[in-house]
């Protein structure tokens, strides 16, 4: 399995990180924080327990994110965004997904409401989704238990052994996105 592990040149944005297999799980959370190809956070040993539990469907993770600049606090991102982030973001999402055949191009939604910190995350998710699309990707999320929240949740707040359930998408960016 082979390290992936992509980052501005002075490491304050990562785009890309994780355990490539033949058949990754695509995770996508709202921003980076300390991870590194060396040195796994909580959110990604989250991530690695999902996939471990569900060994029969995946073989890997990659991580990608709705803004890549590191924060380990999302209250710490920026009032505004940065556009040239948001642009190169966009273009790193877009080889992963051309890089995966149609059938291993499934999106963990796992960004919980922390998509609410700032209100340009939910324009970044939205133009993710729209080039999610274009890839025919199906998009997934875990609950906690039958309970019912407006966001699909974090990594941080389930069990590794929560199933993973479609989710509409395109229904959801535009029921709960402002």
């Amino acid at each position: 399995m082979a390290n992936l592990y992509e980052t501005n040149a002075d490491n304050t944005c990562r785009f890309v990180l994780g355990k490539y297999g033949e058949k990754p799980l695509i995770c996508m959370g709202v921003n980076p924080s300390t991870a590194t190809d060396i040195n796994d956070d909580n959110t990604i040993k989250a991530v690695a327990a999902t996939v471990e539990n569900n060994k029969a469907d995946y073989d890997g993770y990659i991580m990608l994110n709705v803004y890549p600049l590191r924060a380990t606090n999302p209250d710490d991102l920026p009032a505004d965004a940065n556009d040239r982030y948001i642009e190169e973001n966009l273009q790193h999402i877009e080889a992963i997904l051309k890089s995966l055949p149609v059938e291993q191009r499934t999106i963990w939604a796992a960004w919980g409401s922390l998509i609410e910190k700032r209100k340009y995350l939910s324009g970044c998710l939205k133009k993710i989704v729209a080039l999610a699309s274009k890839y025919d990707c199906k998009w997934v999320k875990k609950d906690q238990g039958e309970r019912t929240f407006k966001h699909p949740h974090h990594p941080l707040y389930l069990a590794a052994d929560e199933p993973l359930k479609e989710i509409d998408i395109d229904k959801y960016c535009q029921d709960k996105l402002k």
